[in-house]
């Protein structure tokens, strides 16, 4: 590139676009400290108390008509902040994602669940993603449906995440666009590759099972074609090991602590 370019070396990469890098003999961990400090102070949430999980498993967010209005341009720069975090902290994502769905009218009921997020962020301010020079290049890829849980619409929530090796290198958590019918609809529309559903990989591997199943668009059915050409390979996976499972749903504390280890991917800066 220097033959190109006009360059000049200034050491190893430590600060890129609000990204802390610290590159070792080992690998290199990539996380948001400093930025999760401002924020905080930004939105006056530095002497908050603590939380151990980004949302309450009995959270349950809905349209919420009665509820008191809040500052909207305040809680979509909350939202717009916690967004930006979400490139190096996989474990906020699904709650950031329900709460970035009610930016159109927010409600009182709807900042304390941005708050409860960040709250967890000042409890776990130095976590980020660890890629470590010894993982391999083997791909894995893990997908999950949470059937009808918009409390509005019923429309699903589907997740999706994919390790090179013991490596996060990309995840989502979206809702549909349109409602599904079952758990193995939701699942089946998002290329899985280790799922918890064995409807779901039943569909894709045996064509008999596609006359009781024409509700699900044709063009998902690639996947099958995939399968066969021996381009991907379907796993089943317990549940409890479902890494997926994390950008589904809100889960208690032991469960979203394990999974979030699972991951191996989620360290702390001083690890």
């Amino acid at each position: 590139m220097s033959r190109k370019f006009e360059m000049s070396l200034m050491g190893k990469l430590q600060f890129f676009l609000g990204l802390q890098i610290k590159q070792g003999p080992e690998g290199t961990f990539v996380h948001q400290a400093k930025y999760i400090r401002d924020i905080l102070k930004k939105f006056d949430m530095g002497e908050s108390k603590p939380m151990t999980t980004p949302m309450s498993t009995n959270t349950a967010l809905d349209a919420d008509q009665d509820g008191e209005a809040v500052d909207q341009k305040k809680f979509r720069g909350m939202i717009s902040s916690l967004l930006y975090l979400t490139a190096t902290r996989p474990d906020i994502q699904f709650a950031v994602g329900l709460c970035v769905r009610y930016q159109a009218s927010p409600r009182t009921s709807y900042r304390q669940a941005v708050k409860r997020i960040f709250r967890y962020l000042k409890f776990t301010p130095e976590l980020g993603l660890w890629y470590s020079l010894d993982s391999s290049l083997s791909l894995r890829g893990f997908s999950d449906a949470y059937h009808a849980s918009c409390r509005i619409d019923c429309k699903s929530t589907s997740s999706t995440c994919q390790l090179f090796g013991t490596s996060l290198v990309s995840w989502s958590s979206r809702k549909l666009a349109s409602v599904s019918l079952s758990t193995t609809e939701a699942e089946f529309g998002w290329i899985p590759l280790l799922v918890d559903s064995t409807s779901a990989i039943s569909i894709a591997k045996n064509p008999v099972l596609h006359s009781r199943t024409k509700h699900i668009d044709v063009r998902f059915h690639f996947l099958r074609d995939h399968y066969e050409k021996g381009d991907i390979d379907l796993v089943h996976v317990v549940t409890q090991n479902q890494l997926a499972d994390i950008f589904t749903k809100p889960l208690e504390f032991s469960a979203f602590v394990r999974l979030r280890g699972v991951l191996n991917a989620m360290l702390s800066f001083h690890t």
